[in-house]
């Protein structure tokens, strides 16, 4: 087991031959894409890959990764701490192999001859465990004041039905 900063390139093939685990951290800072929806960048992921084989003999990695992120409450507009953690079971297969010589149970990821890009996978799990609208707990968090309701004006209570018409047309036995 290598508990030290995560490398950026593995070859998860000659890894999962050793039964290898790499555990360590990244900085929060350095995965882009992920701080662009982040209210503060500060901190750092915590992630463990387990490299192994199954009984199909398939190339396969598990992750777990763990972060604290900040973003604006959709509901206050303040600053929540969001405990993110994800787990996911990958197999490896080359680069075209057809859907049915694929492992079922396992999520995909084709690669050629290049190493896989770990921190890359990293970034990609925690975008997809990033929650849509982000907001406090209901017990912590109040609306801002005057986004409760909105008032209704006295143009809209003056304001007659346009569709009344037709149903005085509909009355009228003439038309």
């Amino acid at each position: 087991m290598l508990n030290a900063p995560i490398p950026p390139h593995v070859d998860p093939r000659k890894l999962a031959d050793r039964g290898a685990t790499l555990e360590g951290e990244v900085s929060l800072a350095s995965l882009l894409r992920l701080c662009d929806p982040l209210a503060d960048n500060s901190g750092s992921v915590r992630a463990k890959f387990s490299f192994g084989r199954d009984e199909q003999k398939a190339v396969v990695i598990r992750s777990q990764i763990d972060v604290e992120v900040k973003m604006v409450c959709q509901r206050c507009l303040e600053l929540v701490a969001l405990p993110i953690h994800s787990e996911c079971e990958y197999a490896v297969v080359k680069e075209g192999t057809a859907i049915e010589l694929q492992p079922k149970g396992y999520d995909v990821l084709e690669m050629g001859e290049e190493p896989l890009d770990l921190l890359a996978l990293v970034e990609d799990e925690l975008l997809l465990a990033l929650p849509i609208v982000p907001t406090h707990n209901t017990n912590f968090c109040q609306q801002p004041a005057g986004l409760d309701e909105p008032e209704s004006s006295e143009d809209e209570v003056t304001r007659s039905n346009p569709f009344s018409v037709l149903a005085q047309l509909k009355r009228d036995p003439n038309v």
